[in-house]
C-alpha cells in the first residue's frame, strides 16, 4: 500500500484524467452531432462513456477529489 500523500497524489491524477477523457468524449460528440452522425456506432459508444465517466466525475466531486 502507497503512503497517504501518495495515495492522494495518485487519486489526484486519477481525477484529473477521468475529468480530462470526459472532456475529450463530449467534444468528439459535439463533432459527431455538428456532422448529424448521431445513429452511428462510435456515436452510442461514445455517449455510453460519457454517462460512465459523469458518473465517476460526480462520485469523485461527492468526496471532495
Amino acid at each position: 500500500m502507497l503512503p497517504d500523500a501518495e495515495r492522494l497524489a495518485a487519486y489526484d491524477a486519477f481525477a484529473d484524467s477521468v475529468r480530462e477523457e470526459n472532456a475529450q468524449v463530449q467534444q468528439r460528440l459535439e463533432e459527431l452531432r455538428a456532422a448529424g452522425k448521431v445513429k452511428t456506432a462510435t456515436y452510442r459508444q461514445l455517449f455510453a462513456l460519457r454517462i460512465t465517466l459523469k458518473e465517476i466525475v460526480g462520485r469523485l466531486e461527492e468526496r471532495g477529489l
